[in-house]
C-alpha cells in the first residue's frame, strides 16, 4: 500500500527545521515528507533572523495560499500536520480539500473561538503592543519565548530552544486573531461543515500561547461536522511540544493516528 506524503507546517515565531526529527520519524515509518517554511522565510533560522524583512506584512491568507500552491504540487493529496499557525492553516486546506487527513497541534484559533484567557492575551503581547507591528515583523526576546513557549520546560532548555529555532514572525496574524469576530471574511475562517477527511486536534495543559481551554472549544466546532474529528490533550506540555525534548510521545501519539486515519 503507498503511503500518503507527509507535510509539516511550523507555527509562528518557529523555523521549519525544528520538524527534523518528526521527518526522521515518518520516513522510517514509510513516509514521504515535506517541512516547507512560510513565505519569506530563508532556508535556515540564522538565515531568516538576517532579513526579517522578508517576513513583514504577512497574513493567513498568504501563508495558506503558500501551502496550497505546495500541495498542489505534489503527486498525491498529503497528510498536513500543523502546530500553532500552522494548525490553523492545516484545518484550513483540509476543508478546502488539499489534503486527506489533518493534525493541528496547539492550532492557533479559528473564527468562533472565543475564549481569551489571560495567558494567551500576554504570549501575544510582544505584537499587540504597537499597531504599527500589523505590517512589521516581530522578534521574541528569550524572556517572552520563555513564557510563551518553553514555561514547561528547564529555563536551560527553553534558553537553548530559543537560539536554535526562534526566528522572526510577521505580526499581521496575530491581529488578524483579534479582528476575526467583527470580520466576516477573516482568513481565520474555517468551514467546520465541510466533508473532508480525518482531523485530530490536540491541546496542550501548560500551553500559555494556545491555552488547552482554546484548543478543546477549536474541537467543539467541529461537533456538527459529517466527518471524523478527534480530540488528545497532553496534560503536562507547553507550547514547544513539538520541538522540545518530549517531542516524541507527541509525535509517536500522531504517528499512530495518521496509521488509522
Amino acid at each position: 500500500m503507498t503511503t500518503p506524503p507527509v507535510v509539516f507546517i511550523h507555527g509562528l515565531w518557529i523555523h521549519s527545521a525544528a520538524w527534523q526529527p518528526w521527518q526522521e520519524l515518518f520516513a522510517a515509518a514509510g513516509y514521504t515528507t515535506h517541512a516547507p517554511g512560510w513565505t519569506g522565510d530563508a532556508a535556515t533560522p540564522a538565515a531568516t533572523r538576517a532579513r526579517p524583512e522578508a517576513l513583514a506584512g504577512i497574513g493567513v491568507a498568504e501563508l495558506t495560499a503558500g501551502y496550497a500552491r505546495f500541495l498542489e504540487g505534489l503527486p498525491a493529496r498529503p497528510i498536513v500536520i500543523g502546530h500553532s499557525f500552522g494548525g490553523l492553516i492545516a484545518q484550513k486546506l483540509l476543508a478546502d480539500g488539499l489534503a486527506d487527513a489533518a493534525v493541528a497541534l496547539s492550532p492557533a484559533p479559528v473564527k468562533g473561538a472565543t475564549k481569551l484567557p489571560l495567558a494567551q492575551i500576554r504570549s501575544a503581547l510582544p505584537v499587540l503592543r504597537s499597531p504599527k507591528n500589523k505590517d512589521r515583523a516581530v522578534v521574541l526576546t528569550e524572556r517572552q519565548f520563555r513564557y510563551g513557549f518553553g514555561n514547561a520546560v528547564s529555563r536551560d532548555e527553553s534558553r537553548k530552544l530559543h537560539d536554535a529555532y526562534a526566528i522572526p514572525g510577521p505580526g499581521r496574524p496575530i491581529f488578524e486573531l483579534t479582528a476575526a469576530k467583527k470580520d466576516p471574511q477573516s482568513p481565520t475562517k474555517v468551514n467546520f461543515s465541510a466533508v473532508r477527511g480525518p482531523l485530530l486536534i490536540t491541546g496542550a495543559g501548560a500551553d500559555h500561547t494556545v491555552p488547552e481551554v482554546v484548543s478543546r472549544q477549536a474541537y467543539g466546532l467541529y461537533s456538527q461536522s459529517p466527518s471524523v474529528t478527534d480530540y488528545h490533550v497532553f496534560p503536562d506540555r507547553g507550547h514547544s511540544l513539538v520541538f522540545d525534548s518530549g517531542w516524541r510521545e507527541v509525535a509517536q501519539h500522531v504517528l499512530t493516528w495518521v496509521g488509522r486515519a
